[in-house]
């Protein structure tokens, strides 16, 4: 599929000012690469941009939307498209803002523990350079090989440490953010206290790219923890996962993250790369043809051994997991593995983090990325279950997630006898149901991927009309021509 030109869709004075405001390498209309930017991992719509930019700086960035607003061009913003909700999409001959070459790490500030890096800086690279000065930047995801700060920020990241160190937007001190009329502001600097009115630098955390556009950032580091450990255990159901997330809240070792799969999830993980159970088969549970939570559960959790806690601490309480106890029953889990290695532990997360990756070479996933309060998870669960038994019977249910924060990720496998186009349409319906589940949980239907064009049309099963409101007002306010991401998140 190839996008469009840009010749009919922009205004030619527009592109006559731009060639003279920006170097001639800083943007592009070659077919390949405007297909491949924009777009982001959401594959459900079809990318159709008209103009690549790639500034260099916060300056050239402030030019293009300054332009871009005189003239009435929309704007995608565009980091390291690794978005699971259409964020980053340009579907409609829109001019993609490709923040990547913004990649500069500052020098790290030992004493104030933080450092200033611009939007796109890759996650990973971040974390090896704050490595250096045994600090870390606390956010962490499956894909901080390749998603970058600035988007990171901007849908207020989730990940696999929110049990631990929480969102995105606690990790952020200050901002440099530049507005659709092309001013940059400075928000709060390196400043962790500043009790001057309303923190505006909170409005553009999660805010999409749809009231500003953020070009550097000062984010807070923490110390890398100590002795990390990783196991992998196998529960009989949902219900023994939560006692055992309860059990290890209580214990010595602080939990860093607790995530949950199931076994439809592991079983596909091994066959689709070749790989050997990493427990021997327990004693499962499941009804035949159950592919959710009420079956075996598999938890790969990482703990953090204090400086000084012996790790005779860690083999106690590995082993009282699995023990039998004076009563002739079973410890919580079925079977476990505790890693030995670095290597081994790769292993094991590599057995989660393959999950979505997985799914995707091996059918086509309905995605969904919903939170519940921890208390309503087992309940919710069981009824999601019953939901697709009744209604959806034959389509197979892949759950996981960070348990330990409320966020499953629900994928629903489109059956072999359906084609995409009536998998996509039925999927319309799944989604205002399941969403209709969630709402009367008090959950929300989007935990971590945020709302993008994907989740737009159901933003009100987790908002009120007063908030939808509220949220259009401050649209209006900050980008009065609606040319920054226009159609994401909300519409006006």
């Amino acid at each position: 599929m190839s996008p469009p030109r840009s010749a009919d869709r922009l205004p030619a004075d527009f592109l006559a000012q731009l060639a003279e405001r920006l170097p001639a390498e800083r943007y592009t209309q070659d077919p390949a690469e405007l297909l491949e930017y924009g777009r982001d991992w959401t594959r459900v719509y079809a990318p159709a941009p008209s103009l690549l930019v790639r500034p260099r700086t916060t300056a050239e960035v402030a030019q293009l939307l300054s332009l871009c607003s005189a003239h009435r061009v929309a704007v995608v913003p565009s980091g390291g498209r690794t978005g699971l909700a259409g964020g980053a999409m340009a579907t409609a001959g829109e001019v993609v803002l490709s923040l990547a070459r913004l990649d500069r790490l500052g020098p790290v500030d030992e004493l104030g523990l933080t450092v200033r890096v611009q939007a796109g800086a890759v996650l990973a690279e971040v974390h090896r350079h704050c490595a250096e000065h045994g600090l870390t930047w606390p956010v962490d995801l499956g894909a901080k090989g390749s998603c970058q700060v600035g988007g990171n920020i901007a849908t207020n990241a989730g990940g696999v440490k929110v049990i631990r160190y929480g969102l995105t937007r606690q990790w952020v001190l200050g901002l440099q953010v530049v507005t659709a009329a092309g001013e940059v502001l400075e928000l709060n600097g390196a400043l962790e206290k500043n009790n001057t009115g309303c923190d505006l630098r909170q409005l553009f955390i999660g805010s999409e790219g749809t009231l500003g556009v953020i070009t550097e950032a000062t984010l807070k580091l923490v110390r890398l923890p100590a002795q990390l450990h990783v196991l992998l255990l196998a529960l009989p159901d949902l219900q023994a996962v939560l006692a055992l997330f309860a059990r290890l809240r209580r214990g010595p070792l602080p939990i860093m993250a607790f995530e949950l799969f199931t076994a439809a999830c592991l079983d596909r993980v091994l066959a689709h790369r070749g790989l050997r159970p990493p427990l021997a088969a327990p004693a499962s549970s499941r009804p035949p043809g159950v592919t959710g939570t009420t079956g075996t559960c598999y938890v790969l959790c990482e703990l953090e051994r204090p400086t000084g806690m012996p790790v005779e601490v860690l083999h106690d309480l590995f082993g009282e997991l699995l023990i039998a106890d004076g009563d002739g029953g079973h410890g919580l889990a079925l079977d476990g593995v505790l890693a030995q290695s670095a290597r081994e532990a790769a292993e094991l997360w590599a057995l989660r983090e393959g999950i979505s990756e997985t799914l995707a070479r091996t059918g086509m996933p309905h995605k969904n990325d919903v939170a519940l309060p921890i208390a309503a998870l087992a309940p919710f669960c069981a009824e999601l279950e019953q939901f697709f038994a009744a209604r959806y019977p034959g389509w197979e249910l892949f759950i996981f997630g960070h348990i330990g924060d409320g966020n499953l990720h629900i994928n629903v496998m489109k059956p072999a006898a359906l084609s995409e186009a009536e998998f996509r349409a039925r999927t319309r319906t799944v989604d205002n149901e399941l969403f209709a589940l969630v709402k009367a949980h008090h959950g929300s239907i989007s935990a971590e991927h945020g709302i993008g064009l994907l989740k737009r049309d159901y933003l009100h099963y987790s908002r009120s009309p007063a908030e939808l409101l509220l949220l259009q007002a401050l649209k209006r306010t900050l980008d009065p021509h609606n040319i920054l991401n226009p159609g994401k998140v909300i519409e006006l």
